[in-house]
C-alpha cells in the first residue's frame, strides 16, 4: 500500500481529506505539488468548499458521501474543529479499509485522542493524532496554499496502540509537506499549546472586545488603532466557531495558563498603579529578553545552526 519513503516519491497513493478549508486544503496541495500522492479525495459539509476544493486543483475529486470519500483511501485526514473530530471518526471509520490510516489535525489532542482511540482500536484500524503548528487568520479552501507548513512543526502524539509503521507514514507525509515532525505525549502537547497558542489567541480576543467596548468617546477608538495593536490582535480574526471549540476541549490547560497571566497582569497593574519604575523597568526587559531570546533561537534554527 505505502511507497518507499522520499519527497520526490508517492508515499500513499489516495488521501482523503475530510474538511476542505486552510488547513485541509493546504496540505492536500503540499502533498500534490511534492508528488506525495497520486489522488486527492475532500469531502466537506459545505458544497460550495468542495466544489472550490477541486475547481482551484486541491481536490482530484469531492463527494457528498463520507463512505464514498473514505472506502478506498490509503490514508484518512481529518481537518475538522476538534468538538466534531470524535463524532467524524465514528462516522468514517466502518467504511476504512483494514489496512488504512486515520489522523487528525486538530489542535487538542487529549478529549480527541479519548473519543477516537477506543472507536479505532475496536474496528482495527491505525489512528495517528497529529497537530500542525500552523495556520493563519483566514479560513476556508480559498485561503489554503501549499507553503503553509514549510518550515513549521507538526507534532504527532501517538498512543500505545498506534502501530510505528502507521507514525512513519504520517511523519513522512508531513515531512513531504515541508514540516518537521515531533513526538509527543498527549497531555505536554495540549499545555504546551495552551501557552504558545490557545492563551495568545484568548488575549486577542479580550483584548479586542475591552478596546472596542472603551466609551469615554463616542466614537470607537478602534478607528485610530496602528500597526502594533493590528499585528497583536490580528489572530482576533480567526474562525469564531474553532476557537469556542479549543476553548471548550482544552480548558482544564487553558484556564491553568489564563490564571498564570492574570499573575503577572496583577503584577504589572500594581506597578503602575504603585509609580514603581525600578519595578515596571525589570518586568519590561525580562520579558523583552525572553522574546529576543525566542526570535534568536528561531532564526538559528532556521538556517541550520
Amino acid at each position: 500500500m505505502h511507497a518507499a519513503a522520499s519527497r520526490k516519491e508517492v508515499i500513499v497513493e489516495r488521501i482523503a481529506i475530510i474538511g476542505a478549508g486552510l488547513i485541509g486544503g493546504s496540505l492536500a496541495l503540499a502533498l500534490k505539488q511534492a508528488g506525495s500522492v497520486s489522488e486527492v479525495v475532500v469531502w466537506d459539509q459545505n458544497p460550495e468548499h468542495m466544489a472550490t476544493a477541486v475547481t482551484l486543483g486541491i481536490a482530484d475529486r469531492a463527494t457528498l458521501e463520507l463512505a464514498d470519500a473514505v472506502a478506498h483511501a490509503d490514508v484518512v485526514v481529518l481537518a475538522l474543529p476538534v468538538r466534531c473530530l470524535s463524532d467524524v471518526a465514528r462516522r468514517v471509520i466502518p467504511y476504512m479499509r483494514q489496512d488504512a490510516i486515520l489522523t487528525d489535525t486538530g489542535s487538542v489532542k487529549g478529549t480527541v485522542v479519548e473519543g477516537i482511540v477506543p472507536r479505532a482500536r475496536a474496528a482495527g484500524i491505525a489512528y495517528v493524532p497529529g497537530h500542525p503548528i500552523s495556520g493563519t487568520e483566514k479560513s476556508g479552501p480559498q485561503a489554503a496554499f501549499a507553503e503553509l507548513y514549510r518550515a513549521k512543526r507538526c507534532i504527532l502524539t501517538p498512543v500505545a496502540s498506534t502501530p510505528t509503521q502507521a507514525v512513519e507514514v504520517i511523519s513522512q507525509l508531513w515531512r513531504s509537506a515541508g514540516s518537521e515532525v515531533i513526538l509527543m505525549d498527549v497531555l505536554k502537547h495540549d499545555r504546551i499549546l495552551a501557552a504558545i497558542s490557545h492563551l495568545p489567541h484568548m488575549i486577542a480576543y479580550a483584548l479586542v472586545n475591552s478596546v472596542s467596548n472603551y466609551d469615554q468617546y463616542s466614537e470607537s477608538v478602534l478607528e485610530y488603532s496602528a500597526g502594533g495593536f493590528r499585528d497583536f490582535t490580528r489572530i482576533a480574526s480567526s474562525d469564531p466557531v474553532m476557537w469556542r471549540d479549543i476553548a471548550l476541549e482544552n480548558r482544564g490547560a487553558i484556564l491553568e495558563m489564563l490564571e498564570q497571566f492574570e499573575i503577572f497582569l496583577a503584577e504589572l497593574k500594581a506597578d503602575i498603579a504603585g509609580s514603581d519604575a525600578e519595578r515596571l523597568e525589570k518586568f519590561f526587559r525580562q520579558s523583552k529578553l525572553s522574546r529576543d531570546a525566542i526570535v534568536c533561537s528561531s532564526a538559528g534554527a532556521a538556517k541550520g545552526e
